[in-house]
């Protein structure tokens, strides 16, 4: 099929989905008795996410809800399928493995921050009460069972706090009830066009155990077929002027043969989620929940275009399992007639990855290409002095633990004055294991005390949050209300450990004599740990002291402490901390039934951190204002709801995170940023035919230039502090990478009964324009000094549709379902990526899953 008619017929189903509407909009409303009629239409939705339950309609701010039914129909397992429905969301997948994503809002992204010491995510993500915000990839929570998702559009600080500057999603799951005992299960099998077989079972259990108790369960597994192929491939390396002779087996040219498989990228699931509700009397409810999750992912997820549509050469193994559980407890009840809730959890996290880092070798080798290659310019030798092969594997590992608690009470619902207000507090540790490995590298070249490990990262990262907050709605009139409400802060971050190169005893600082680490590195690794005396190694040595005992590593499994302040023997976490305010104030204004309009004026906030190379500063907190007016509109008596909004954002001195020198993340405040942009989300029910809309507008650019080296001025003339020139990175009116423009996503559902059947049609369609990779235009190349454009190395993301289509039938309490999603088979591009920071000239580009077709099968008892 050619790509016009392709796009001609996703054109025509966003258009009929959006306008079909339009006629009725034009009409006069019914008149109703009451203004707050349309809380009660048909199929009303009712969401928390002001921390009270109201109907969808009734909420003055911007949330798009996917409800059970909507996932159901739309066949939505995990994060990408759920991100995709929603208009203000984007996303960007770093290397492209589940739950590595890094999750925006309304434009408000940089790029570049999901690195295990970057910033704080500008999103946060809730399981029900408990927020499970992470750094270095979004908690990729399996979608079943789920009552609804919301997604909370601008800065949600006043009630979800620091890592909510942009928004917040909530994955609000079905509950124990006490109606009765009942169940369901789903089975799923699918195929993959240029890949491999797929599926999944679900299933799901509510038992009332007693008058006051009930149980719900929830348990799955899932396959996830690979699609893309690690095909057969040689690297060859420069060894003709390598510093020593090669080693035994070592011509220079590698291949990867050991490792070629068809469907490389495959991915398998299991976990389950339980839950009791207690209820204590008729006032208090006890709800204690458990979840537990074992992601295993294999191969690459992002294809090289060098090698071929859906295809990789890699050298060394790949793959990541990402274990976590949680334990909530969630307590309900009444004081008097105020509502009070006390919601505490804890999040163990574990991560193990095996990353294949040829591309760094290949890259080196490039750029050292005038002496010699990378044989020519590092010591990458063996114990018998022998040039090795130069190739990289990175071992890393995380794990993440997360306490979080919040106590808040709330006044009733039904008063003229009501009131919101609590107190949370977080503790958020991760412990990092990043480790560079070359085998038989020569242990005295080495990192001290792990053999053939080039560099190693070994650190530990403290983030807490505190917190008190608090809104007051005060209705002026039946249709007029006013809210405001703040959010006091303080956070507190901490990282110490150790990075970089190991450090050859026998090399003498003033003298030199043997290399003191394979890169001839003296300044960074071991050479800046600390030493009994409080001075940093190289810094003893070059002062001629003889007495350069080091200081007892603080994080274990390193050989010393670099990243560290040392204060009266002691070695202290490095620091950055702050506290603040955030706001919200809404007017809302309900004319008519079934219409509300508001405008809303908030900030949102994300906290400052550390940068763990010593030279470079810590960075601050920046923040997000942002000014806003909608309308909720419900006609037809509740058989149309079409809601929009306009908004203006100004993001301050936003942090930027990118790979520098030595693919060192790096993070620094840049300049400010306006973001423009209007969402609007709809549904239309005409009999046996359900059409849904949403989309949104975004125009997010720099208002100040981007320099290559922090110049407050903007003009980007001071030069580094190490008297390098500086330059214009990104000019002002840059537009600000990840996010689409356009986003536009529609469906359409026919019912018809057949029989004792229903039977269904349906048709899902998405659009996106495209988006730069980076934001970056200029930046000086590492040992050439050449001006290359990060940006134009990526490459753009490129406008994709997708399609989707099925057919169904319900036949009582089975259902039985084909499907065929992306049905034109779009190679739709979610982010692009770079092994390294100097390996540009091999982007990867992580698409969606190409055309799938598949049947499900479900049976309710």
């Amino acid at each position: 099929m050619s790509t016009f008619v392709r796009r001609t017929g996703l054109t025509s189903l966003l258009a009929s989905a959006a306008f079909v509407a339009v006629p009725a909009l034009a009409q006069d409303a019914a008149p109703a008795p009451a203004p707050d009629t349309a809380a009660a239409v048909t199929d009303d939705i009712v969401i928390t996410a002001t921390k009270r339950s109201e109907s969808l309609q009734n909420v003055p701010i911007s949330v798009s809800v996917l409800t059970t039914k909507k996932l159901d129909d739309l066949n939505i397992a995990n994060f990408a399928q759920y991100a995709q429905m929603l208009p203000s969301v984007s996303f960007q997948a770093l290397g492209g493995t589940p739950g590595t994503n890094v999750v925006y809002m309304r434009g408000v992204a940089s790029g570049g921050d999901g690195n295990h010491s970057g910033t704080l995510p500008s999103v946060g993500v809730y399981l029900d009460e408990q927020p499970v915000t992470t750094i270095g990839g979004n908690l990729d929570v399996h979608i079943y069972d789920v009552a609804r998702i919301e997604s909370l559009s601008g800065p949600q600080g006043t009630l979800y706090g620091a890592s909510s500057e942009a928004g917040t999603i909530r994955i609000i799951t079905n509950k124990p009830d006490l109606s009765g005992t009942y169940g369901r299960i789903d089975l799923e099998g699918n195929k993959v066009s240029k890949g491999g077989y797929g599926g999944k079972v679900e299933g799901m259990i509510n038992i009332p155990l007693s008058a006051t108790i009930a149980f719900r369960g929830v348990g799955y597994y899932e396959r996830d077929a690979g699609y893309i192929d690690n095909v057969p491939g040689t690297r060859t390396f420069d060894v003709s002027a390598a510093l020593a002779p090669l080693a035994a087996g070592y011509t220079g040219t590698i291949t990867n043969s050991a490792f070629v498989k068809k469907n490389y990228n495959d991915t398998e699931i299991a976990g389950g989620r339980a839950a009791l509700k207690i209820d204590l009397d008729s006032n208090w409810t006890v709800t204690p929940s458990f979840m537990y999750q074992d992601t295993r992912s294999h191969g690459s997820y992002g294809y090289d275009q060098r090698v071929g549509d859906l295809k990789v050469q890699h050298f060394f193994p790949e793959f990541r399992r990402d274990r976590f559980w949680q334990a909530g407890l969630t307590i309900e009840g009444k004081l008097g007639n105020w509502d009070l809730t006390y919601a505490g959890a804890y999040l163990d996290r574990k991560d193990y990855q095996s990353t294949d880092y040829t591309d760094y070798a290949e890259a080196y080798d490039n750029l050292y290409s005038s002496v010699g290659g990378i044989a020519g310019y590092f010591y990458y030798q063996n114990a018998a002095g022998n040039t090795i092969d130069p190739r990289q594997r990175v071992i890393g590992s995380d794990h993440f633990k997360k306490m979080s608690q919040e106590f808040r009470v709330a006044s009733p619902s039904t008063d003229r004055f009501r009131i919101v207000a609590g107190a949370f507090y977080q503790r958020q540790s991760n412990f990092i294991h990043q480790d560079y490995q070359i085998a038989g590298l020569a242990p005295l070249l080495s990192v001290n005390g792990s053999p053939g490990t080039l560099w190693l990262t070994q650190q530990r990262r403290v983030d807490k949050d505190y917190a008190m907050f608090g809104e007051a709605s005060f209705d002026v009139t039946p249709t007029l209300t006013v809210t405001a409400g703040g959010r006091a802060f303080i956070y507190d971050n901490t990282l110490i450990g150790f990075f970089g190169f190991g450090r050859n005893p026998a090399f003498d600082q003033l003298n030199g004599g043997p290399p003191p680490n394979a890169a001839y590195s003296t300044r960074t690794g071991v050479a800046g740990c600390f030493t009994t005396t409080g001075e940093r190694l190289r810094a003893a040595q070059l002062a001629g002291q003889t007495n350069t005992t080091l200081l007892p590593a603080v994080v274990a499994g390193s050989p010393c402490t670099n990243l560290a302040i040392y204060s009266g023997g002691n070695l202290l976490p490095v620091k950055a901390s702050g506290e603040g305010v955030t706001y919200r104030f809404n007017v809302s204004w309900k004319p008519i039934s079934g219409v509300m309009a508001y405008a809303t004026w908030s900030r949102g906030f994300r906290p400052g951190g550390i940068n763990r190379r010593n030279d470079i500063p810590p960075y601050a907190a920046d923040f997000l204002t942002n000014y806003e007016a909608g309308v909720k509109t419900t006609w037809l008596g509740g058989k149309l709801r079409f809601n929009a909004a306009v908004y203006r954002q100004d993001w301050k001195k936003f942090q930027f995170a990118f790979l520098g020198a030595n693919s060192f993340t790096e993070i620094h405040n840049g300049p400010d940023a306006r973001i423009w942009g209007a969402e609007f989300d709809s549904s239309l029910t005409l009999g046996r035919l359900n059409l849904t809309a949403s989309g949104s507008y975004t125009d997010a650019k720099t208002t100040r230039n981007l320099c290559l080296f922090d110049d407050p001025s903007f003009t980007c003339t001071l030069p580094s502090s190490d008297g390098v020139t500086n330059m214009i990175s990104a000019p002002k009116g840059t537009r600000l990478p990840i996010t689409p423009q356009v986003k536009l996503n529609g469906s359409a559902r026919y019912t018809v009964p057949v029989g004792n059947a229903k039977v269904y049609a349906q048709a899902v369609g998405s659009y996106q324009s495209s988006a730069a990779s980076d934001i970056r235009s200029a930046v000086y190349e590492t040992f050439t000094g050449n001006v290359i454009s990060p940006a134009a190395q990526f490459g753009r993301l490129k406008a994709f549709e997708t399609a989707d289509f099925s057919i169904g039938a319900e036949f009582g309490k089975f259902t039985f379902e084909v499907y065929l999603q992306n049905a034109f088979d779009a190679r739709g591009q979610l982010s692009r990526f770079v092994a390294c920071g100097s390996c540009g000239q091999r982007p990867y580009i992580v698409p969606i899953t190409p055309q799938t077709v598949g049947v499900r099968l479900g049976a309710k008892f």
